[in-house]
């Protein structure tokens, strides 16, 4: 399917030139009169250089077009061209969608310009900083919807070369970058309301609408525009708020300025079968794109370098918006697990890479894409935390109306009195300009606070320089036997002396709320001493505990699990075993875990079983909703017969009533997996039938995980097969699906097998634009923890040398150099940590 159009570019020359570059990419350009695919003449009259040749340049993606003479400066010129795109199914620019309702097969036309897609669409100045004002016309079949930024001033019914088409043309758009652009036809309806001047719309197919899917988000919008704009002291920019929920999208969401796109997952929530965490996505994701109305849309980056800035702050004040709006949650408690220790994985690799680069290393589109990554956003999230902790909110604030933040946040410092041992960019620098992140050793015999790099393996070569030596300011909020002392101290140089720290009888606990961005560790008197720091790990990472103090130490933590509850703690020790499970899921070691936590998780599952009377009721708080999951989905994992006997009938029961799913919406991705793993082929194939027949897009994504359960080489084999189909599995869910399936201990090496054969043809063909390629090869390869699956991987990446890896290109060092980490600790620590199982067991 294909699109022609004509685009006329208005630009002002600011040096004299022979060489226009435009960006451009898979556009077909039809020779014009003067036998070029371009023509130019000077605005307002005047005369402009003859054109002498035009030509693409692939790789930076330009349409150069040279002249007989200089372009003269301060004129304006029009650079006309005539083209055809494609609107084809790969998930960038102006592409196709597909969706079944009743029985019709429906297409939505849309788009994503974001990164570097709008040049796909027609040639233009496809750079952040180069913002202009779009005046958009669409042309579109009658009886079908047109969307764009601005909103809809005329809606025409005509006739164009005796075809009847409908013709909506919008407000001209705000002065905005290309990237944020926004164009979408479909049979889409609406629900609607205003608030104040705004009119808010959230966009879906009618079926989903119709089942009220689209009523959450409605009612979340409005009071999370209403926090950011009190929040910036900045009223909305625009007219209305319009958010639609796609069948197909590469990422999560979009901030289109005036119409954000989403994957239906992200913005649909349906009151009968989706769960609550579900809601919280919701929630925090409109929070999310709403935050960039402000902070990126109207003031935006002046290059992809500081994209940092950009996804770091919205990914951090979504948890404030998402809060504002549903308080009761304390979602904020959330950014710790989500974000920060999330975060600390991969900036522990010596292949990480600083918050900020320099412009000219970042030229390339790929280039570009690989800087949307977890630093970008997860530590972006975490280094902006601390400084408004350091700082205060209210003083954090006041630094937001430009991207000159440090320097603004330095004037509001100043303006508020706030005491700080350095200017603001000095300490934000050693911490935005330097990969990694340190480990603070606080020693409470002598007083010492230390601090050094910290390294997944700290006998890694460390190739990249740092301008400040791997060395932080960092900024030390601390208590001491339960009293928290008033002042933050900041550890200034590698090491210091804080006498206050000194005690023999008293605990001294650092980072309280981990609002600094590293980690903390003391000697070990102080470790027996503080109950409080031992029980706090549970919230930290075991594997570098392990690496600081020792394996039965960080092993030691979990043990308080056993009288725990609370949500953050569970959750923080299962992510950390999880590492644990990758590693030794493979060995004589895995038996012996499995029967260790399950001696953990038992009373858990009969504190909600009780809590619920017997699974009848939903628990109050949303981390008791959460925790339960984990309950179920541990104790079927490890073996609890109880609760394997409960997901298998619950699912019997759904299997022998197919209309009638009485499975807790919030317990459903649990009972589901479990199901399939306990299961066979008919359990596998009556998940595949709901998923299939499934109008609501959380219950469709719970099913698809689930069927990667399955303990059935066959079945998974099938299942991989079908990411190369789009009729069986959509583009934008083959990277979930292939990944889902690597968790599985008995799928992974298959996913690797299948990842392997096919990588060149998803890579140059059939991915292109869907496939996440760089989360794809990081958990693919997140158990590889021999010699032998090394040099597979090595082989691999010199066998794909040509072919190359793209946006994934950082992921694969990084995969490499987690490898040697992951053989060099299983070698240290495998024996240990089976001896002290054993003794856990038999105790």
């Amino acid at each position: 399917m294909h699109s022609p159009g004509h685009s006329t570019v208005e630009f002002e020359c600011v040096d004299e030139t022979e060489l226009i570059l435009i960006h451009s990419n898979k556009l077909s350009y039809t020779k014009l009169n003067n036998a070029h695919i371009v023509s130019l003449i000077a605005s307002g009259g005047g005369s402009a250089p003859s054109i002498v040749s035009s030509w693409m340049q692939p790789k930076t993606q330009y349409l150069i077009t040279q002249l007989n003479n200089k372009l003269t400066q301060g004129q304006k010129y029009q650079l006309y061209t005539e083209f055809t795109g494609e609107l084809a199914d790969d998930l960038a620019g102006f592409y196709r969608s597909e969706y079944q309702e009743d029985g019709v097969r429906k297409i939505v036309a849309t788009s994503q310009m974001h990164p570097t897609h709008a040049r796909k669409v027609f040639p233009c100045f496809d750079e952040p900083a180069m913002k202009a004002v779009f005046y958009i016309t669409l042309i579109h079949p009658p009886g079908t919807v047109a969307l764009s930024n601005g909103m809809e001033k005329e809606i025409v019914n005509t006739t164009i070369d005796g075809i009847a088409v409908t013709k909506t043309k919008f407000e001209p758009t705000k002065k905005m970058s290309t990237y944020l652009l926004a164009i979408i036809i479909s049979d889409y309806t609406h629900l609607s309301y205003s608030q104040g001047d705004t009119l808010i719309r959230i966009w879906a197919r009618r079926t989903a609408i119709e089942q009220g899917q689209g009523h959450y988000a409605l009612n979340v919008t409005g009071p999370v525009l209403d926090f950011f704009q009190l929040y910036y002291n900045i009223s909305y920019p625009l007219s209305k708020s319009d958010q639609i929920a796609l069948p197909d999208f590469y990422f999560g969401a979009m901030e289109n300025w005036g119409l954000v796109t989403y994957r239906e997952t992200k913005l649909l929530y349906d009151p009968l079968t989706s769960s609550n965490r579900n809601k919280e996505t919701t929630a925090t994701i409109i929070a999310h794109e709403l935050a960039h109305m402000w902070f990126g849309n109207l003031v935006t980056l002046q290059w992809w370098n500081e994209v940092w800035l950009n996804e770091g702050f919205a990914s951090y004040v979504s948890y404030l918006g998402a809060d504002h709006a549903e308080p009761a949650w304390n979602v904020k408690d959330l950014i710790i697990l989500d974000e920060v220790h999330r975060v600390f994985a991969v900036d522990a690799l010596t292949s990480s890479h600083p918050l900020s680069s320099k412009e000219d290393s970042i030229i390339l589109p790929d280039q570009i894409s690989e800087q949307f990554d977890v630093i970008s956003y997860s530590k972006g999230a975490a280094v902006l935390r601390m400084l408004s902790d350091f700082l205060s909110e209210p003083v954090f604030v006041q630094g937001l109306s430009v991207y000159t933040f440090c320097n603004l946040c330095q004037q509001a410092v100043e303006a508020n009195n706030v005491s700080l041992p350095r200017p603001v960019n000095d300490i934000m620098n050693c911490w935005v300009l330097q990969m990694g992140f340190p480990v603070v050793t606080i020693d409470t015999t002598t007083g010492k606070v230390s601090q050094k790099y910290f390294l997944l393996d700290p006998e890694s070569n460390i190739k990249v320089k740092s301008p400040y030596n791997y060395e932080w300011l960092i900024p030390v909020r601390w208590m001491k036997s339960g009293e928290v002392q008033r002042d933050i101290w900041w550890l200034m140089e590698k090491e210091a002396v804080n006498l206050e720290m000194c005690n023999d009888s008293l605990w001294v606990l650092a980072n309280i709320n981990i609002t600094g961005y590293y980690r903390v560790n003391y000697d070990h008197g102080n470790w027996e001493l503080c109950v409080y720091c031992q029980h706090l790990l549970l919230t930290g990472d075991l594997s570098w505990v392990a690496q600081l103090v020792s394996t039965t130490l960080a092993l030691k933590t979990t043990s308080y699990l056993l009288m725990e509850t609370e949500y953050i703690p569970w959750q923080s020790a299962l992510d950390n075993l999880h590492y644990y499970y990758l590693m030794l899921d493979c060995t004589e070691v895995y038996q012996p875990m499995q029967d260790y936590i399950k001696k953990l998780v038992t009373p858990l599952f009969l504190y909600f079983k009780n809590m619920t009377s017997n699974w009848t009721h939903i628990p109050d708080r949303l981390t008791d909703q959460y925790n339960q999951v984990n309950a179920i989905r541990m104790a079927c994992r490890t073996g609890v017969t109880e609760c394997q006997d409960l997901t298998t009938t619950w699912f019997k029961q759904w299997m022998d009533s197919p209309q009638e799913n009485l499975i807790d919406p919030n317990l459903r991705s649990a009972v589901y997996c479990s199901a399939m793993a306990a299961g066979g082929e008919a359990e596998w194939e009556f998940g595949w039938w709901q998923f299939q027949g499934s109008s609501v897009a959380s219950e469709a994504s719970k099913l698809m995980s689930a069927l990667a359960c399955t303990k059935n080489k066959t079945l998974l084999e099938r299942y991989l097969s079908y990411t190369l189909n789009p009729a069986m599995i959509r583009k934008q869910d083959a990277t979930s699906v292939i990944t889902s399936v690597a968790s599985n201990r008995v799928g992974h090496s298959l996913a690797w097998d299948f990842v392997r054969k096919q990588w060149e043809y998803m890579f140059t063909q059939y991915g292109v634009g869907s496939f996440s390629f760089a989360s794809m090869i990081s958990e693919v390869t997140a158990r590889f923890s021999t010699e032998a699956e090394l040099q597979q991987l090595e082989e691999f990446v010199e066998e794909n040398s040509a072919v190359g890896f793209g946006s994934a290109t950082l992921a694969v060092k990084q995969a490499v150099e987690r490898t040697k980490a992951n053989i060099k600790w299983l070698h240290q620590n495998k024996q240990e940590i089976l001896d002290w199982f054993n003794s856990q067991i038999q105790a």
